[in-house]
Order: structure tokens, then C-alpha cells, then sequence
């Protein structure tokens, strides 16, 4: 009971610290998707040619709204299928801002994003140029489901949505930290890393999988893991990639094509176990 209490002790001291900086950073991020989300659509439909590099680019910026934009323009035939894998692979939502909140670790945040961008805008090129069959272009334009935007809430402003995101993201974040934490005490650190394939160059294939959870839960549960040693960068990379937040979910709502949906989801992982392998070596 002792080991509980403490467990639980730590965790919430831990997870408390960060609030101060998630909330600031959830209101200068909504306010961006405010004030600049017509801008990002016309730049992504504007300017086919610079698909995968300028959504690489949006794709990183620390929110899942950008992932559930791309997959809505992609089922209505606006942006390439380049494009949309190049954001759904430098997606970082809450894993940054994790990994930005511990200032031990802050320093990896550059060469994370770095890393991520420089995949999907490879990736997502290699699609459009030379496997531009491998998805079907013939699509129409039709009325996006913007009720699957992540429910920011618009018409209340600012503040009450970044609460809402902080609030979310702390309660994972406490769980997930909990959890781990318990197991790591009760079970050992040897024993978890075992788990995971520690040491292992196919440890990303493992964690790979683990980023198509739809929800944030799977960043914030590998961002915990790779801040406390448990998996590689390279694992952290390739877990990460896949992790798209909600925008896999919107995909599969608003795309009636499911094999395109389920070839989407490969390409995916693949690109994503072969990065992080190769980053592994490197």
C-alpha cells in the first residue's frame, strides 16, 4: 500500500509540474487553429506540387487538428495521397509538448522533429512520384465531417478548449506515468525493457504498432517509455510515426474506400518500422 501511495505521490507531483506549460502551450496552439486554419486548407489544396513537404511541415506542429484536416481534403479529392502520409507521419500532437515539459529531455525535441520531417516528406514523395497508382485519385469533393475536428469547441473561444486539451492530456498523462511507474517498481526496469525488445533492431516494429492506438494515449505512453530509457530513439521515432491522433479515425469515417484506407495503414507502418530500423543503425 506504502509503494502505492508513493507511486501515485510521485506521479501526481510530476504530472502537475507540467501544467503550468501545457495550458500555455494549448492556448497559443488553439489560437493558431483559429486564426490560421483557412490559411493551412489553401495552402494544402493550393499548391499540389509542395503537397508532401508542406505537410510535413504543418504535421508537426504539436496538435492533432492537422492530421484530421489532411484526412478530411484527402476524401475529397484535394490533396494527394503524398500528402496526406507526409502528415500523418510527422504528426507529433502531445508528444512534443510531453517531451518539452521535461526539461532533462527538452533537448531531443529538434532532432525528433527534424527526423519526422525529414521521413514524411521522403515518404510522401516516393508515393505521389513513383507509386502513383498504388491510390485512387478519382474522388469528389463533398461535405467534410468537421464534427470529427476533435471537438476544440470553436464558438468558446480560447481559453475553455485549451483547458479542455490540457485537462485531457494531464489525466492520460497521470495514468499512463502511474501505470508505468507501479510496473517499473514492482516488476523491475529489466523486466519491462524485455518487453519491448530492449536493445533489439526490430524493437520498432513493436512499437510501430503500438502508435496506431487513434487517441493520444499511444504517445504519451511511448514518450514515458523513451524518457525513462525503457525504448530507443529509433523505437520512439517509429512508434511515433504511426501516431496520427484521431486522423486515422476521420479517415476511416469520411473514406469509403476501405482498401484504400487499409493500404493507407500499411504504407504507414511500413515506412515507420523502415525509418526506425535505419535510424537504429545510423
Amino acid at each position: 500500500m506504502n509503494l502505492f501511495i508513493d507511486v501515485l505521490m510521485d506521479t501526481a507531483i510530476d504530472s502537475v509540474r507540467m501544467l503550468p506549460f501545457l495550458f500555455a502551450a494549448f492556448c497559443l496552439l488553439e489560437a493558431m487553429e483559429r486564426h490560421a486554419g483557412n490559411f493551412s486548407q489553401r495552402v494544402l489544396t493550393g499548391i499540389r506540387g509542395a503537397g508532401p513537404l508542406l505537410g510535413a511541415v504543418l504535421g508537426c506542429v504539436p496538435q492533432c487538428g492537422f492530421s484530421v484536416l489532411a484526412a478530411n481534403l484527402f476524401s475529397g479529392g484535394m490533396i494527394s495521397a503524398g500528402t496526406l502520409l507526409a502528415v500523418f507521419l510527422s504528426t507529433s500532437d502531445e508528444a512534443i509538448l510531453m517531451i518539452m515539459g521535461q526539461p532533462e529531455s527538452a533537448g531531443v525535441v529538434g532532432k525528433l522533429l527534424l527526423v519526422k520531417v525529414v521521413i514524411a516528406v521522403l515518404a510522401g514523395y516516393l508515393i505521389d512520384f513513383c507509386f502513383p497508382k498504388l491510390f485512387s485519385e478519382k474522388k469528389e469533393i463533398h461535405d467534410l465531417c468537421e464534427k470529427e475536428s476533435c471537438g476544440c469547441g470553436h464558438s468558446h473561444g480560447v481559453i475553455l478548449p485549451a483547458w479542455n486539451h490540457t485537462l485531457k492530456l494531464f489525466i492520460y498523462i497521470f495514468l499512463f506515468s502511474a501505470c508505468l511507474n507501479l510496473v517499473l517498481e514492482v516488476a523491475g526496469i529489466g523486466k519491462v525493457e524485455s518487453l519491448f525488445w530492449s536493445g533489439s533492431v526490430f524493437q520498432p516494429i513493436l512499437t510501430a504498432l503500438i502508435g496506431f492506438v487513434p487517441n493520444c494515449a499511444a504517445s504519451v505512453l511511448l514518450t514515458e517509455l523513451y524518457i525513462k530509457g525503457v525504448i530507443s530513439f529509433a523505437a520512439a521515432v517509429a512508434g511515433l510515426c504511426t501516431s496520427a491522433g484521431v486522423g486515422l479515425v476521420v479517415l476511416w469515417r469520411v473514406n469509403r474506400n476501405r482498401e484504400e484506407n487499409l493500404k493507407m495503414m500499411g504504407v504507414l507502418y511500413g515506412v515507420a518500422v523502415v525509418a526506425g530500423i535505419i535510424i537504429y543503425w545510423v
